[in-house]
């Protein structure tokens, strides 16, 4: 009997285990809470970021922020384990700047310039932000880093400059 107990015992320990981590079928990736790797939680902040930029198109702005937020968690967590990745800390500086924080938004694209300075979303999303905050001079330099990378963050940008388009974001 106390064979058989033991033997149930140890048979439950491992499946408990693995229904505390939310009954996961295995493999790498997943969809959801802390077990996301860090790929995945980029990958993750990016769909919430694309998410809430068509529901800003929408004019949902509230429900617009509340991606940017799960977005913008997610990113701080991939920017913990990659801190060198200038593509994090572009989309940490975008949901910065979209939840109305300009001086981390800012923060975020220098580290992101600092890395790759010819980074062409850090330097059309920081360009808008400087026209945000009524630095028009400082978009200039922006946009002169894109002036020959012929790319449409250089028209985009170029556009708004010019007054002929709003920031589509």
């Amino acid at each position: 009997m106390k064979k058989l107990l033991l033997i149930t015992f140890l048979i439950l320990i491992p499946n408990l285990n693995v229904l505390a981590a939310g009954g996961s079928s295995g493999g790498s990736g997943g969809s959801g809470g802390d077990g996301i790797e860090k790929k995945s939680m980029y990958k993750s902040a990016v769909n919430y970021v694309k998410s809430g930029k068509k529901l800003e198109k929408k004019g949902k702005v509230e429900k617009a922020k509340k991606k940017y937020e799960k977005a913008f968690n997610r990113l701080l967590k991939a920017n913990k384990e990659d801190p060198s990745n200038p593509d994090v800390l572009n989309y940490l500086g975008f949901t910065s700047r979209k939840l109305g924080d300009f001086d981390n938004a800012e923060i975020y694209y220098l580290k992101g310039l600092a890395i790759k300075p010819d980074h062409n979303g850090i330097n059309e999303y920081l360009g808008e932000l400087y026209l945000s905050t009524n630095r028009p001079e400082k978009a200039k330099e922006r946009l002169l880093v894109l002036q020959n990378c012929n790319c449409e963050e250089y028209e985009e940008l170029k556009a708004i400059i010019d007054g002929t388009k709003q920031s589509k974001y």
